[in-house]
């Protein structure tokens, strides 16, 4: 399932259609068939737009994949005090408690109630929050702990991150630091109002995280209280592909004052904007995300951040396992893993064999490798070699420690520019993106570009790349500029051509004259 299940990514072809084909099970179908209970909470963004009404269908809802039971929201975020709520099959109103708080009252219910009813029955719990998400929105009880914390500025916080992971053997001892990106200012080249705002979007993304990781915590001692902590497998993804750089230069206290919202935009009114409602980041008033700044920083060691296919920082999350009937051996695990690992892990674990077919459909081959061999020898060879990557144009291919990339344009920020910026919105041929190589045995974060001096290996690498493409319908590509102009078969409108592209501004009329046209033979 390529993109989102959203009107404006669901593009129609196959991969991009945005719906689980019932020949991909999901993890929670395997154990419901094999005896478990399932329940699931918070962020489920699976669902089709089209289908998220009380009127359904409700196949594709998570009652309709395996879930006995769900609490949560359907979409890619919501506001966590106004939020899109449901509960199994029906939109419902939200009592104006913070959506962590509701989610996690709700797992903790459905556990107390399958364990009053079948105390020795198995539960699944698909436990999702919003956070940390944009947008950002917790109580001052928790923001307020992080006052004068990042006073110092994203510059002094990636380096002190940046020691304290080499000191806790997190990352390699030689590993180098970033240099900051281009799109950031240096931060003590910005004005005491500026460093005022930027330095309060991070206490409220920090306090925000840390009441998360509370919430998260009343469910662990709820399994501590009724003695099963120790009899459940417990896997904690942390992140959200990197960090967001959705909150543009300026941070976001308000959408309606970002570029897509306010094409007149500047960045010098966005800032003034937040500053003057520097109060209500974080408050239900707000639907704020931090800066640009904070993104890199947060996203140490790596470079680069969310949507960035070709970058590790987009792509790489830490993984915690947690099973003390099973994994004796505690520790830092260094062996390539990627998200699709997880059924196969779970599976293992819990020696249930791979369904052929679910619900009478047959079903597809499994495509990940459990990584249980890695919890049980620290130093086993990595058994996941080859992985493809593609977010919206930027792409990827990883063999054997090595790695091919390359970043596409125009991306969203390029595309999603304040009003007056000197860039000039680059002009799309995926033909002229820029491959680099990089061996991530030995340079983990991707500091020394190799594409230069192995040739042969980044050529070897695209082609591997191609192959995959082919295989697992990531043709043809989809983009942000494919996404802003409308140009998908779900698209409800379409957008403004961007000025400065006089070429796609013809193929944008063209496609809309073929759309009346069709609508006009449809009628």
């Amino acid at each position: 399932m390529g993109g989102f299940a959203h009107y404006f990514s669901s593009a129609g072809f196959p991969g991009y259609d945005g719906r689980i084909p019932s020949s991909s099970g999901t993890i929670a179908e395997i154990l419901k068939e094999n005896g478990y209970n399932t329940f699931a909470v918070g962020k489920y963004g699976l669902t089709p737009d089209e289908d998220t009404s009380d009127a359904g269908p409700f196949d594709r809802w998570p009652s309709g994949k395996g879930f006995e039971h769900f609490f949560g929201f359907l979409g890619s975020e919501t506001d966590q005090y106004k939020p899109a709520l449901v509960e199994d099959n029906v939109n419902i109103r939200p009592d104006g408690r913070h959506l962590s708080e509701q989610i996690t009252d709700k797992a903790i219910s459905y556990i107390a109630r399958q364990k009053k009813a079948a105390p020795d029955k198995p539960f699944f719990l698909y436990y999702a929050p919003g956070a940390t998400h944009a947008p950002h929105q917790v109580t001052p009880e928790w923001s307020d702990r992080y006052k004068g914390k990042f006073d110092k500025g994203w510059d002094v916080f990636r380096e002190q991150v940046f020691a304290n992971q080499q000191k806790q053997g997190i990352i390699p001892a030689n590993a180098k630091l970033p240099e900051r990106n281009g799109d950031i200012q240096a931060w003590n080249s910005l004005q005491p109002d500026q460093q005022k705002l930027y330095a309060r979007f991070m206490e409220v993304y920090a306090g925000y995280l840390t009441y998360t990781d509370y919430e998260v915590s009343r469910v662990i001692n709820y399994l501590r209280s009724i003695n099963q902590l120790d009899n459940t497998l417990i896997f904690v993804v942390l992140g959200d592909n990197g960090g967001s750089k959705e909150g543009t230069q300026e941070g976001t206290v308000s959408k309606a004052y970002t570029p897509r919202r306010n094409k007149g935009l500047t960045r010098d009114s966005a800032r003034l904007f937040n500053e003057a409602h520097i109060s209500e980041i974080g408050t239900p008033a707000s639907d704020a995300n931090y800066p640009l700044g904070w993104a890199q920083a947060s996203n140490t060691p790596f470079k680069y951040w969310k949507q960035d296919a070709n970058a590790e920082g987009g792509t790489r999350n830490p993984l915690i396992v947690f099973y003390p009937k099973g994994i004796k051996e505690k520790g830092i695990r260094t062996q390539y893993g990627y998200v699709s690992d997880l059924l196969p892990t779970t599976l293992e674990f819990l020696k249930i064999p791979v369904p052929q077919e679910i619900k009478g459909v047959k079903q597809d081959s499994l495509h990940g490798t459990s990584l249980v061999y890695s919890f049980e020898n620290a130093g086993a060879p990595s058994r996941h070699t080859e992985q493809y990557y593609y977010i919206f144009g930027s792409r990827a291919i990883y063999k054997d420690g090595w790695k091919a990339g390359a970043a596409h344009h125009p991306n969203m920020p390029e595309l999603n520019d304040f009003a007056g910026s000197v860039k000039q919105v680059p002009a799309k041929d995926f033909d002229k993106d820029v491959w680099e190589l990089y061996n991530l045995n030995e340079d983990f974060n991707e500091q020394v570009n190799l594409a230069d001096k192995y040739p042969e290996k980044l050529a070897e690498l695209k082609r591997l790349f191609e192959a995959n493409a082919k295989k697992y319908n990531i043709y043809p590509f989809i983009d942000w500029e494919d996404v802003f102009r409308a140009r998908l078969i779900n698209s409800r409108r379409h957008s403004v051509p961007l000025l400065n592209d006089k070429v796609m501004i013809v193929q944008d009329i063209l496609l809309l004259i073929k759309k009346i046209i069709v609508g006009i033979i449809v009628f």
